[in-house]
């Protein structure tokens, strides 16, 4: 009989350890089989990532939500944790510098190959390596109603000398010239540079902006003393010339805006996005370049994003495939269509044609003549330019003292002795598993389910923003772990019928709101579990458990609903189920729990069962 039991006992084990086996094998598999894409903006996650996994059914790929912020990705390299390929918006070579080593060298491929000379020489290190590769762009220069032009027989500018004689003659009928909302850093950066292009693009300004942007440079690098005095000499001028007061300096985003719409200004600072927005109210509108002081007219482009890849891939060929056709599909001349939604299209590469609305037509000949400068768009100069632009137009510092206070600012060093407020004592997966789900969502949506005190929390698959690392985090990383494009929290008591009516929402999609284009970003639960059946790229809910049995129609539950406001405006719209919306967004909400005593990483659980 003992031989019996003993015999049993052996055979249970033998299957228990198989099975183990097999789903390690299988989980291992997944991981190998999955590309992370991390997009710097929810806006990417709605059209252009589901048209990149359309265009590569057969590689599956994790999107993620992250940061528009280098930092957040300094922090993921340095605890092992970088996705396979990176987009930022909000980028420099000197803040990229720590990554360096971390990605690969795509200056010898054909995506590289196709951008121009001119362009590329912004991302290519002194060591003649390229990491990062731009798209396409959004021109910045002067939104300028050629209505009023024409109403007040006032000629539009085409060089610096006529601009400000334009300036002048709308301020002697009360009408401002230009203003710009200057309470924001970016506005106060593209002017300082947007004045003075022919300048920075100079020999001498390249090859500052060389070294300033050098990944192999451990120095702060201030200002040269050949081209920047100029540059500030001009800013000051500007200023005079245009007419900024203090009062520029209180202006936000909407009082420009409203003062150009009302005929109350001829010229607002701007990017193209704005004219088409002006031209379908009414308004006959235009953007001009920015005036050179010797002649030259010239664009300030932003790009939509900039993309690397880990160099991590070129261990596995396999990997490394699927990841060059993701990067082929996100750079293509369709991709970057997708990617600018509606607007138009001004490409870095010549592999992609120029698509230009009529509304843009009169800078057509600047595009073809790659009349577009890159901005220099280092954390650093954002807040310096923020600073010196307000005090040189309040008076406080002429064009010398704002040289020496910008110069000054640069070589600060940064301070990275910020306080640890939360540690995570184990890392966790981040790529969705069909038998359990995504472990680093997991965790933070029971975590969240904990701090809103529900007995159910449903988010959406962009909701989080990747690993939880083995790390400690400081206030600004750990709020990082929430998606930065307004997460909002919904609040409702429900019957189970009302429950699974919104998890098959969630699930299957809505129309106004957001559907699940891949498993990847199917929803992620807390306090529930839901079996899910893939049907070629759609999906169905099929099972909704609590604590291993169904739900009753008639059970009540307590839920927590995230999702960004306009992912979730149509349940909203339902008069008949109230929801409340959280006074924080998630991130506040989420921030201001783990700088409490005595927070701790909930466990993850296997929620879902995707067949």
């Amino acid at each position: 009989m003992k031989k019996k039991i003993i015999c049993l006992l052996l055979v249970v084990i033998m299957i228990v350890t198989l099975s183990a086996g097999c789903g390690a094998k299988n989980v291992a598999k997944e991981d190998e089989d999955t590309i992370t894409v991390y997009l710097w903006t929810t806006a990417m996650y709605e059209k252009y990532a589901p048209y990149i996994q359309s265009r590569l059914p057969d590689i599956n790929i994790q999107f993620v939500v992250g940061n528009n912020d280098l930092d957040f990705y300094k922090f993921m390299n340095e605890n092992g944790e970088l996705p396979d390929i990176i987009t930022c918006c909000r980028f420099s070579l000197h803040d990229a510098a720590p990554l360096k080593d971390s990605l690969m060298d795509l200056s010898t491929t054909s995506e590289a190959g196709a951008i121009y000379d001119s362009y590329l020489n912004s991302f290519t290190n002194e060591d003649g390596s390229v990491n990062w590769l731009p798209m396409c762009a959004d021109v910045h220069g002067f939104i300028t109603n050629k209505a009023l032009f024409d109403e007040y027989n006032i000629p539009l500018p085409t060089d610096y000398e006529s601009f400000v004689s334009a300036c002048q003659a709308f301020e002697k009928v009360g009408i401002k010239g230009y203003v710009g909302d200057y309470t924001y850093d970016y506005t106060c950066m593209e002017s300082l540079q947007g004045i003075s292009i022919p300048e920075l693009i100079s020999v001498e300004g390249r090859k500052w902006r060389t070294a300033y942007s050098d990944p192999a440079s451990a120095e702060r690098i201030g200002l040269d003393d050949t081209v920047w005095p100029v540059v500030f000499e001009q800013m000051e001028q500007f200023i005079k010339d245009v007419n900024l007061t203090s009062e520029v300096l209180e202006y936000g985003y909407d009082i420009p805006v409203d003062m150009f719409a009302n005929g109350e200004a001829a010229m607002i600072a701007g990017s193209s996005a704005r004219v088409l927005e002006f031209r379908n109210q009414g308004i006959d509108t235009v953007i001009l370049p920015y005036f050179g002081q010797n002649g030259e007219q010239w664009l300030m482009t932003t790009p939509y994003l900039q993309v690397a890849l880990n160099r991590d891939l070129e261990e596995n060929e396999d990997r490394l495939e699927k990841a060059m056709k993701v990067l082929d599909v996100m750079i293509s001349e369709e991709g970057q269509t997708v990617l600018a939604n509606g607007q138009d299209v001004l490409t870095y590469s010549q592999d992609a044609g120029i698509h230009l609305t009529e509304h843009l037509s009169n800078i057509r000949s600047l595009i073809e003549q790659n009349h577009m400068y890159i901005r220099i768009a280092s954390n650093d100069f954002f807040s310096v330019s923020k600073d010196v632009v307000s005090k040189m137009i309040t008076g406080e510092y002429n064009a010398q003292q704002a040289y020496e206070a910008f110069d000054a600012g640069l070589r600060q060093p940064r301070e990275d002795s910020a306080e640890v407020i939360l540690t995570s004592e184990k890392a966790y997966s981040n790529i969705f598993h069909r038998k359990g789900g995504n472990e680093s969502y997991s965790v933070m949506a029971n975590s969240l389910r904990g701090v809103y005190g529900s007995d159910v929390l449903i988010a959406t698959g962009n909701s989080f923003t990747g690993c939880v690392l083995q790390a400690d985090y400081t206030e600004k990383m750990a709020g990082c772990m929430i998606m930065p494009n307004g997460l909002v929290s919904f609040r409702r008591d429900m019957t189970g019928l009302e429950l699974k009516e919104i998890i098959k929402a969630y699930v299957e999609g809505v129309e106004g709101g957001f559907t699940p284009f891949n498993r990847g970003s199917l929803p992620v639960v807390s306090g529930i579990t839901i079996d899910v059946e893939e049907n070629e790229g759609t999906y169905s809910l099929t099972r909704v458990k609590k604590d291993g049995k169904e739900i009753r129609d008639d059970e009540s539950f307590s839920v927590i609903c995230l999702a960004t406001s306009g992912h979730f405006a149509p349940f909203l719209a339902d008069e008949g189920r109230v929801f409340t919306e959280g006074e924080e967004n998630v991130r506040t909400a989420w921030t201001n729990a783990v700088k409490s005593d005595g927070f701790v990483f909930a466990q993850p659980e296997q929620y879902i069962t995707l067949k």
